[in-house]
């Protein structure tokens, strides 16, 4: 721990700017917390994805041309993780494969009917996003990744990020989040983030230090903190530096983690003889 900690205020020296200002602890956290609660649900999502997938992939290709790019999976009331595969055409999805999978993560195929409305206006929200960040991604061959969940108020939220790309990098630097009317048709609220290239690092058998360049940015993305929650198994630390703080998830046992942010600024002025401040969630 204090090793990891060394090494993190080690880094943050040679990031840190004299007379910069800090940015309220109480609101950092905050803004973090709701999104760390959301890059759990989101790899838990991308989990389900890969898995059903699978057993998709499975299947005799007749069937399987019955699938558009539409495809979603979500959460039903009682908590259970549904996964559709199927196609909007027409103004209504056929449904081609249904999944469930349990509390057991044991996955099945499911015939039960999915309510259309579900199936309708999720379709439509995920080509709705997909019709606005245009064609970046294919333009350089880049896979993504789609999430979709429905809000509290009955609108969509929409994710695109990078996937793991079949060349074992990891990409970031552009990610694509909507709010979608509840019809699934209209953008209502466009929080996406492109820093004019997308960047990357190789995945292999050395697991090294990485750090994720955010300094431009007072809060973190979403895209972000999900690539920090998903990689973290796969490097030996990721940093995700942003303007004032740098955060990133420490492994606290053989299964567990906890995000540690530490306020650049306070680095700074320990350097000028103040005290060191570190902060845990």
């Amino acid at each position: 721990m204090i090793k990891l900690f060394l090494t993190i205020l080690l880094m943050m020296s040679y990031q840190a700017t004299f007379g910069q200002k800090s940015l309220d602890q109480a609101d950092f956290i905050k803004d973090f917390q709701s999104k760390g609660d959301d890059a759990e649900w989101l790899v838990e999502y991308d989990m389900i994805a890969w898995w059903t997938s699978d057993s998709v992939s499975a299947q005799p290709i007749e069937s399987r041309r019955n699938i558009g790019k539409e495809w979603f999976c979500f959460q039903s009331e009682d908590d259970v993780w549904h996964a559709v595969y199927g196609k909007y055409a027409d103004s209504k999805y056929t449904v081609a494969f249904h999944y469930i999978v349990d509390s057991t993560w044991k996955v099945k195929r499911s015939y039960e009917v999915v309510d259309t409305a579900i199936l309708n206006t999720h379709a439509r929200a995920i080509i709705t996003s997909k019709e606005k960040m245009g064609n970046i991604p294919d333009s350089i061959g880049l896979a993504m990744n789609q999430y979709i969940r429905k809000n509290p108020d009955q609108t969509l939220q929409v994710w695109i990020f990078p996937a793991f790309q079949p060349n074992s990098y990891a990409v970031y630097g552009g990610e694509y989040v909507y709010t979608i009317s509840s019809d699934g048709t209209k953008i209502l609220k466009d929080e996406s983030y492109y820093q004019g290239k997308f960047k990357a690092y190789l995945v292999d058998n050395n697991p090294k230090e990485i750090v994720l360049n955010y300094t431009e940015l007072d809060y973190p993305t979403i895209g972000g903190v999900f690539y920090v929650w998903y990689y973290k198994q796969y490097f030996s630390n990721i940093l995700l530096q942003t303007k004032y703080y740098a955060t990133t998830a420490f492994k606290t046992d053989n299964t567990g983690y906890t995000w540690l942010h530490v306020d650049k600024s306070e680095n700074l002025n320990a350097e000028k003889g103040g005290k060191k401040k570190k902060k845990k969630e």
